[in-house]
């Protein structure tokens, strides 16, 4: 016998006179103002219009909780149809039965329809609504706990939930206390709003990448709380079908994620849509422009490093052709100094026929003083 565990309410429909109040729908309606409240203060923050949240909240809402009763009973068409069964009750939504992916696909459908009727871009919209859609489905999860609906395997954990007899499904009578999946998925959905709020403010993501995150963390949650349930859905192969879906949505959501920030990072510059556009198309200008600077830069430095060859290519012809006079200067010199050399030789050769002649001068003179000294002494020896 298990003697800790959370009690179930003993009802979830209290009555105004004659107006019945109903706990599931009031859950939905917290949830409601909550998600509107966050999504308010965040998209003022970034530069949006005090009030669009609430305009745009206008066409999301309908669009979105008929959405999920779509999903929800396109997806168990057996409560509602066939022998003894009454198709009225598809419209009875206070009664529970809200898909959440229905909810969120066409709730994302009334968004984006309401954020072009009001001039704002959709997925700053999504991103500043993100944490305070989520932190409803938190709010919106205890409405289960209310009807007694949407728990897990037996279990007789301290936290194990009590379920009353009539609320037990066929194989799970003797079973008294079982796993309360609201209670971890309203837990988990919270934590995942605080890493929303931290992830944003501290890589300023935009674009639509918190929208994407939620999703990507929401669905990997879901995947094994879904898992722990034991209420009547459809299966294929191992898993539920919403473990199916939650694991194709998953990938889908981190895979926009990455591709979106590794294309655009960071956020955009404003939340309307015809500034957001201009301001893009000033980047991707400015881009251009920065390119073709580059580009003329290139071809200019091209320019400068052609002309600084061809100066130098100049500058090489020049000095061959002055290395080339100055060979043909000394092979000019070279010659006139053989040339002066031979003249040298020419001139040494004259001295030597000068000196003959003087030799034969003197030849010629000493030969009559000899005549002429032997003239006198014979002159001499008559007188003696």
């Amino acid at each position: 016998m298990n003697l800790a565990y959370i009690p179930s309410p003993s009802e979830g429909v209290w009555h105004l006179g004659p107006l019945p109040l109903r706990a599931y729908a009031l859950a939905i309606i917290v949830g409601i103002i909550v998600a509107i409240w966050v999504g308010e203060r965040r998209f003022v923050a970034r530069g949006g219009r005090p009030g669009t949240v609430s305009d745009v909240a206008v066409w999301a809402i309908p669009f979105g909780l008929v959405g999920s009763r779509i999903y929800h009973v396109a997806t168990n068409p057996e409560f509602y149809f066939g022998d003894g069964k009454e198709p009225i009750q598809a419209l009875y939504v206070w009664e529970g039965g809200l898909g959440i992916w229905g909810a969120i696909g066409f709730g994302a459908l009334g968004a984006y329809l309401g954020c072009r009727y009001s001039g704002v871009k959709f997925t700053s919209y999504i991103d500043a609504v993100a944490p305070g859609v989520v932190l409803a489905q938190a709010i919106g999860r205890w409405g289960n706990y209310f009807n007694q609906e949407l728990f897990g395997k037996p279990t007789d954990k301290p936290w194990a939930l009590e379920i009353d007899l009539k609320n037990r499904p066929e194989g799970y009578l003797e079973y008294s206390t079982f796993h309360p999946t609201f209670l971890y998925e309203s837990l988990w959905c919270i934590a995942v709003a605080i890493v929303l709020f931290v992830v944003d403010r501290r890589f300023r993501l935009g674009r639509g990448r918190v929208f994407a995150l939620y999703v990507a963390l929401y669905t990997a949650g879901r995947a094994w709380i879904e898992d722990l349930r034991i209420d009547d859905a459809h299966e294929f192969g191992p898993f539920r079908l919403n473990v199916w879906v939650s694991l194709a949505i998953f990938v889908l959501a981190v895979a926009y994620f990455v591709i979106v920030g590794r294309r655009w990072p960071g956020r955009e510059e404003s939340v309307l849509r015809g500034d957001a556009d201009a301001a893009e198309d000033e980047d991707e200008d400015e881009d251009v422009e920065g390119a073709t600077a580059d580009a003329d830069d290139a071809d200019t430095d091209s320019a400068e490093d052609s002309d600084a060859d061809s100066a130098e290519d100049s500058d090489t012809k020049v000095a061959s052709a002055v290395d080339s006079d100055s060979g043909e200067d000394s092979d000019a010199k070279a010659g006139s100094d053989t040339d002066a050399g031979e003249s040298d030789g020419d001139d040494s050769a004259s001295p030597e026929k000068g000196d003959d002649a003087t030799d034969d001068s003197a030849s010629a003179d000493n030969e009559p003083s000899e005549a002429k000294g032997e003239s006198a002494s014979d002159d001499a020896a008559d007188k003696s």
